[in-house]
């Protein structure tokens, strides 16, 4: 009978990069799985939750908040224009400056659907506990914090 070593402390941190990394992978992918059922990109979603959280906001932050570029918050945002789901408003004070809002089609559509999409997501995190959750919560905000 062998006695097996316990894995060096950069290979578990190797291992956490790979079970991290692969984790993020397959559950953004059945998130953008579950938003295209909506007839939007994960983008346009992010955008749509940024409104619908934070009311009229400057688009700067939007972008900021959801890790979009700037071009392609422009693209996403002509595309939900279109779509009359959201507004650009020019800023009174400052002209370089233009918030965005939900129009109340926007709203009542996020009204329907993010719901749907909450109870989505809570389907794939249902491997672990209420307080497994926490805990992972936790964990990683202290790995993020780390990395800094």
């Amino acid at each position: 009978m062998t006695k097996q070593t316990e894995p060096d402390d950069q290979t578990l941190s190797l291992k956490l990069l790979v079970v991290l990394s692969k984790t993020y992978k397959s559950i953004m992918d059945k998130a953008a799985k579950d938003i295209k059922n909506y007839e939007l990109t994960p983008s346009e979603f992010g955008i749509l939750e940024v409104l619908y959280t934070k009311g009229k906001i400057p688009i700067q932050q939007i972008g900021e908040k959801i890790l979009i570029t700037s071009g392609t918050m422009t693209y996403n945002l002509d595309k939900l224009e279109k779509k009359q789901l959201v507004i650009r408003i020019p800023c009174q004070e400052d002209r370089r400056v233009v918030y965005a809002e939900l129009t109340s089609a926007g709203k009542e559509m996020f009204d329907r659907i993010f719901p749907l999409h909450a109870g989505s997501i809570q389907q794939m995190m249902n491997g672990l506990s209420s307080s497994q959750k926490q805990e992972a919560i936790e964990l990683l905000k202290q790995l993020g914090k780390g990395v800094l």
